[in-house]
C-alpha cells in the first residue's frame, strides 16, 4: 500500500507520525546551526513548504517534546547536530492566516501568541512581584480578544522569551512563520499604518532589543517594513531566491521530482516539465512542491498554483506602476523574458519603484531569475517559470489591460477551436472595454494589443510578429503546435477616414495574405482573418481553408 500524499499537511509530526510521503529536508537544521546568524530571514513564494519547514525547525529544536521517534532516519540524525534535539525553549508562531479586516487580523496574531502563553503556562507559576504585573497585564490587557487592535502586543514576545530564559537557563529559539503575511493583508485593504507600528514594535523589541535570543528564523514572501523592524538589526541574513543559502530547502529538486512522481507510477516527463518546472532558487533548478503532489495525486497536468494574496496586493501595485514598468511589462509578455533592474530586499508598498514591483514579481514566484547579469548592482534576466505560472499571469495580463480575465479566457477559446462567431463578438468587446480610444491611433496599436494577448496562446501555438512568409510579411501567426487546433495568420488593417467601408478593407486585408503566401510553412486547417480599424469600430473577415501545400 503506497504511503499518503501529504495534501495540506504542514505539520511535521503530523506528516512523520501519520506516515505521509516524506521529503527529507532536516540538513537545513545544520546550515542554520554553523552560519550562527542571529536572525535569518528567508523570502520564497506561497505553496513552497516554508510551513512545514518551520514546523520541523520547531519540533527539532523544543525542548518540551521528544522528538527522537519522528527524526528517526533522518538526515540531520547522522551529524553532529543532533544532539542539539529538544534542547532549547522554543517559540513557533505562523501568521499565516492573519488576514481579512484588521480587527480579523489583530485576532488571528493574539490566538498565536496565546497559545505559546498555554503552552508554556507551567512557566509562570512562580514569578517575582514585577514579573508578575507585567504577566498579568499581559494576559488580561494585550492578548484579549475584545481588543480587536494590536496596540498593546509590544512586549508579547520579548517577555515571554524573557521568562523562558530565566525558568529554563537557556536562550530562546524564536520561529515566526509568514511574517508578511499581516503587512501584505493591511496594505491590500487599506490599513497599513494601523498595523506597521505595531506589529513592527512587537518584532523589533524580540528579535533586536530581547537578550533571550539564541536564534531566530522568519520565513515570507518578501522583506518589508523595513525602516521599522530591520534598519537597525545588524544581526540579521535575508536569503531570497537569488541566494544559493537555502537554495534546495524550498520545493523540490528534479531528483526528489522523479522519484516521488515514480513512487506514485507516474514518469517525469517533458509534460511534467513544461508545466510545472523552471523555477531557478540560487544555482539549483526547482519545482513548486505543491503542484508536484497534486499532479501526482491526480494525474492531471493541470494548474494548481494559486497565490490569491500577492495577486491582489500586485493588482494593487499595478494601479501605481511607472510607465517604464508598463513599457517592461509588454516586452516580458512578448518576448517571454527580460533583462531589467530588479529589487528583492525592499517591498513594494514602502518603497515603490519599478525594480521593487519586479522584485515582487520574482519573490512572490510569478517569475523567476534566468540569468544573473549584474547581480552587484541588481540587473537579471527574468522569466515566467513555466506553463502553470503562465495561466495564473494571464489574469494579471487582463488586468494590465483593463480587461475582463474572463474577455480573454472567450477569446482565447474560440482561437482554440476556431469558433468564428465567438471569435468576432469577444474581440469586439475587448476594443469596446480598452480604457482609451487615442491608445487606437494606428494599425501598429491593433497589432500590439493583438499580439500581448496571443502571447498567452503559447502553449499550444508558436506565436510569430512581423515575420517574412512566401513573398511577404505577415502581421500576427499563431502556428499550431497540435494538428487539432487550427493556425491563425492576422493582418491589421486601420483607417481614420468615416467614409471607408471597413468590411472591404478587412477584405483586402485577407486578400494580402492570400497574394503574398503568407501560409506557405503552416499545416492543417489555416483561418486568415483580415480585421480592420477605425477606433473602437472594426469589421472583420474570417477565411479557413485547409492548407493543401503543407
Amino acid at each position: 500500500m503506497k504511503k499518503p500524499l501529504p495534501i495540506g499537511v504542514a505539520d511535521y509530526r503530523r506528516l512523520r507520525e501519520d506516515g505521509y510521503y516524506f521529503v527529507d529536508k532536516s540538513l537545513m537544521i545544520q546550515d542554520l546551526l554553523e552560519k550562527k546568524t542571529i536572525v535569518t530571514l528567508i523570502t520564497r513564494p506561497r505553496r513552497f513548504g516554508k510551513t512545514l519547514n518551520m514546523s520541523m525547525f520547531s519540533e527539532f529544536f523544543d525542548i518540551t517534546k521528544d522528538s527522537r521517534d519522528i527524526f528517526a532516519d533522518t538526515k540531520i540524525m547522522r551529524t553532529s547536530y543532533a544532539s542539539y534535539m529538544n534542547q532549547y525553549p522554543t517559540i513557533y508562531v505562523s501568521f499565516a492566516n492573519a488576514k481579512g479586516s484588521l480587527q480579523d487580523i489583530a485576532k488571528e496574531i493574539k490566538l498565536q501568541l496565546r497559545n505559546e502563553y498555554d503552552r508554556y503556562a507551567h512557566v509562570f507559576s512562580d514569578l517575582g512581584i514585577f514579573d508578575r504585573e507585567e504577566y498579568e497585564d499581559i494576559i488580561y490587557h494585550s492578548l484579549r480578544l475584545s481588543d480587536r487592535t494590536l496596540d498593546n502586543i509590544s512586549n508579547v514576545l520579548s517577555f515571554l522569551m524573557k521568562m523562558l530564559e530565566k525558568y529554563y537557563g537557556k536562550k530562546v529559539m524564536v520561529f515566526i512563520d509568514e511574517y508578511d503575511t499581516p503587512f501584505i493583508e493591511a496594505h491590500v485593504n487599506g490599513f497599513y499604518e494601523k498595523i506597521r507600528g505595531p506589529l513592527a514594535l512587537l518584532l523589533h523589541n524580540a528579535l533586536k532589543s530581547s537578550l533571550s535570543l539564541q536564534y531566530a528564523l522568519l520565513t515570507g514572501i518578501q522583506r518589508v517594513a523595513k525602516q521599522n523592524i530591520f534598519s537597525d538589526l545588524n544581526n540579521l541574513s535575508v536569503y531570497s531566491v537569488k541566494d544559493e543559502a537555502y537554495a534546495s530547502y524550498f520545493g523540490f529538486d528534479e531528483k526528489e521530482v522523479s522519484e516521488l512522481l515514480s513512487y506514485y507510477g507516474l514518469e517525469l516527463d517533458e509534460g511534467v516539465k513544461e508545466m510545472y518546472d523552471g523555477y531557478r532558487m540560487g544555482n539549483q533548478d526547482i519545482y513548486n512542491p505543491w503542484s508536484i503532489i497534486k499532479y501526482a495525486d491526480t494525474g492531471a497536468l493541470s494548474p494548481y498554483w494559486l497565490n490569491t494574496s500577492a495577486n491582489q496586493m500586485i493588482k494593487s501595485a499595478f494601479k501605481d506602476a511607472s510607465q517604464a514598468f508598463q513599457e517592461e511589462y509588454e516586452s516580458l509578455i512578448l518576448q517571454g523574458k527580460l533583462d531589467t533592474w530588479v529589487q528583492m530586499e525592499t517591498s513594494f508598498f514602502e518603497a515603490s519603484s519599478t525594480e521593487s514591483l519586479w522584485g515582487l514579481l520574482v519573490n512572490a514566484g510569478y517569475l523567476t531569475i534566468a540569468r544573473l547579469l549584474d547581480p552587484t548592482n541588481g540587473y537579471y534576466t527574468i522569466r515566467i517559470p513555466n506553463q502553470e505560472v503562465q495561466k495564473e499571469f494571464r489574469s494579471l495580463t487582463a488586468y494590465h489591460m483593463h480587461l475582463e480575465d474572463a474577455d480573454l479566457s472567450r477569446l482565447f477559446q474560440a482561437l482554440y477551436y476556431g469558433k468564428k462567431g465567438q471569435f468576432i463578438v469577444q474581440y469586439k468587446q475587448v476594443l469596446l472595454r480598452l480604457p482609451s480610444y487615442h491608445d487606437l491611433k494606428d494599425e501598429n496599436s491593433y497589432h500590439m494589443m493583438m499580439l500581448g494577448m496571443s502571447a498567452w496562446l503559447s502553449e499550444d501555438y508558436v506565436v510569430q510578429s512581423n515575420r517574412e512568409s512566401g513573398t511577404g510579411r505577415y502581421d500576427i501567426m499563431l502556428k499550431a503546435k497540435h494538428a487539432h487546433h487550427p493556425s491563425y495568420l492576422f493582418e491589421f488593417k486601420y483607417t481614420g477616414d468615416a467614409k471607408c467601408d471597413l468590411t472591404q478593407l478587412a477584405k483586402k486585408a485577407v486578400e494580402q495574405i492570400i497574394h503574398n503566401k503568407d501560409d506557405v510553412e503552416l499545416k492543417g486547417i489555416v483561418i486568415e482573418v483580415g480585421i480592420a480599424h477605425r477606433g473602437k469600430n472594426c469589421e472583420i473577415v474570417w477565411v479557413e481553408r485547409k492548407n493543401k501545400d503543407a
